[in-house]
């Protein structure tokens, strides 16, 4: 066996009805504010808050608790010049190139996001979340990972939420093929790209547009066990 976890009692706050709602409303309002931006401001934020949020990140749920991620902080202006450039030569032949499917970019439309990424250069942290395919022991023995991608992606929401909690806006950037960063940022064979997150605060004139979310009634079902069929 691979870990020997000891069990220790688990007694989470308990609260009462009313206050259970209060609480899921009032989070509920925080995170409804929460929105992808594309303007930001060069203004410095602190490393903390970066190390704050991958901490809210580890908390995530993973397959055999194997926590398959690495994120990787750059603030050096070159990294983020030479991220920037790559990103934007890939993005150029989805947009430009034709490689992106044609209901791809209707899809796409009426976001108006186009290959230009300069926010890259402009927002003082770039975080790349890479997804460890597998783990390395001590020895170069290969580990198998269980559930990666749900992980990862488990791992990624806190992480987001936990800067926004801040008053922090980011961005998940997801250019494809997304090579590029294992090679600028050095990270060895088990690890892939899974999302690049610029981070900073949204700039003073910064815009997004006007979305309205799916309601309830869409993406909430209540099973009572009836199929309902004849």
């Amino acid at each position: 066996m691979e870990h020997q976890y000891p069990f220790v009692p688990y007694r989470p706050e308990r609260f009462e009805a009313d206050e259970m709602i209060k609480r899921g409303e009032e989070f509920h309002a925080l995170v409804d504010r929460r929105r992808s931006v594309r303007f930001f401001s060069d203004e410095p934020v602190p490393y903390r808050c970066v190390e704050l949020a991958v901490r809210a990140a580890n908390t995530a749920p993973s397959g055999a608790h194997q926590q398959p991620w690495k994120f990787v902080a750059i603030s050096d202006p070159e990294t983020k010049r030479r991220i920037r450039e790559a990103a934007e030569l890939e993005e150029r032949q989805n947009y430009e190139g034709g490689r992106l499917p044609q209901e791809w970019r209707e899809a796409l439309a009426p976001l108006e996001t186009t290959s230009d990424k300069g926010y890259l250069e402009v927002v003082p942290w770039l975080v790349v979340c890479f997804a460890e395919k597998y783990g390395v022991r001590p020895g170069g023995r290969k580990v198998k990972h269980y559930y990666v991608n749900e992980s990862v992606g488990i791992a990624c929401g806190l992480f987001i939420t936990a800067l926004h909690a801040m008053g922090l806006s980011t961005l998940t950037h997801t250019p494809n093929p997304m090579a590029f960063l294992t090679e600028i940022c050095g990270r060895p064979a088990n690890e892939r790209p899974y999302i690049l997150f610029p981070i900073g605060y949204a700039a003073p004139d910064a815009e997004v547009p006007d979305l309205a979310r799916k309601p309830l009634a869409e993406t909430l079902v209540r099973f009572d066990g009836k199929l309902g069929l004849s």
